[in-house]
């Protein structure tokens, strides 16, 4: 009896520690969800006029004019180009005060909806405007506030949406910066951590000392990467090391929600490098992050009038369709998302 007793005591122990694991598993904490970043396939919609604007930053094809539910037809439309040619699930979309504090919000939102029903996430980012103040800061922290209290209130609840409370806070200090971010969590405490994207110091182009800061714990963070920074860099290599610099030990956290090089010149990305530093850099990240495990979003998918676009825009009305600009960055955007 004893003896079965120990038996039956061995093994409902063992079936406990099976039953946790399997719990850890299937139900990971905020913390360790927040390091899936090769989730994120995603590419950016911007405004043909970039999306630093003193007014409604409004992403190329949608207009102010539009109601809500033209501006849900259009970006069907244009996600579903997303998706179908570029096998992206993940959007990146601007916001500021002027597009969700006025009346575009009514109809913008149309834009947003129109994404997470189609099953993408959707990633929010604060641009400041050309204000008063210097580039780089908020222009108006009022406004700020009352920005992201709305757009918390309407999407908290929805799990394919994340928030970057800033983009590109390059006017701030490492510490006035890091500050601000943990600023922006305590205020809206019941967003998980795991849907807030906090950006790297200065241009977004390292993420190492946001990454050290325990404030932002379980948050990922987001790094922009450019080939455009170092003309002179010729060197895969050198550009597989520039990024990983950048990045420090901090893949499993970070991801890259800005990268691109032309898209209508004609560049063969998987051709021989031959001193195009454009070839080295598009190479190296791609690969960089495929080995890492990395998300990306890339800038953009979709502005009017950039060279760097991914897909040019077609149609009128809603009746909307993309082509791809280049095969060759294309594959090398697929291969970057481990596809």
């Amino acid at each position: 009896m004893v003896r079965k007793m120990q038996l039956a005591c061995a093994l409902g122990a063992f079936l406990t520690i099976i039953t946790l694991v399997a719990t850890q598993i299937v139900n990971p904490t905020s913390a360790s969800a927040a390091t899936n970043t090769s989730q994120f396939k995603g590419v950016n919609w911007a405004d043909p006029r970039d999306n630093y604007a003193n007014d409604p930053v409004v992403p190329s094809g949608l207009s102010t004019s539009d109601s809500y539910s033209t501006t849900y037809a259009k970006a069907s439309a244009i996600i579903s180009g997303f998706a179908n040619n570029l096998s992206a699930n993940t959007v990146r979309l601007p916001i500021n005060p002027y597009s969700v504090n006025g009346t575009f919000w009514n109809s913008y939102t149309g834009a947003i909806d129109a994404a997470t029903a189609k099953g993408f996430k959707v990633i929010l980012g604060y641009w400041e405007g050309t204000g008063s103040q210097k580039n780089g800061y908020i222009d108006n922290t009022t406004s700020f506030w009352a920005m992201w209290k709305t757009v918390t209130n309407k999407y908290g609840s929805n799990s394919r949406v994340y928030f970057e409370p800033m983009n590109e806070p390059y006017g701030y200090s490492k510490s006035a910066w890091a500050n601000l971010a943990a600023q922006w969590i305590s205020t809206y405490p019941s967003i998980p951590r795991n849907r807030i994207f906090v950006s790297g110091t200065g241009y977004n182009d390292n993420v190492t000392s946001v990454c050290a800061d325990s404030r932002l714990n379980g948050t990922f963070l987001s790094l922009h990467h450019y080939g455009f920074w170092n003309t002179s860099q010729t060197s895969y290599s050198g550009w597989v090391s520039d990024l990983k610099n950048r990045i420090g030990s901090c893949a499993s956290r970070t991801v890259v929600d800005e990268w691109g090089a032309p898209m209508t010149t004609g560049l063969n990305y998987n051709g021989a490098i031959n001193g195009n530093y454009f070839i080295a850099y598009v190479q190296a990240d791609t690969d960089t992050f495929r080995s890492l495990g990395m998300g990306s979003v890339y800038w953009p998918g979709l502005r009017n009038g950039d060279t760097y676009s991914m897909e040019t825009l077609h149609g009128s009305g809603t009746s909307l369709y993309l082509t791809n600009n280049n095969s060759s960055g294309v594959s090398r955007l697929k291969h970057g998302y481990g596809l």
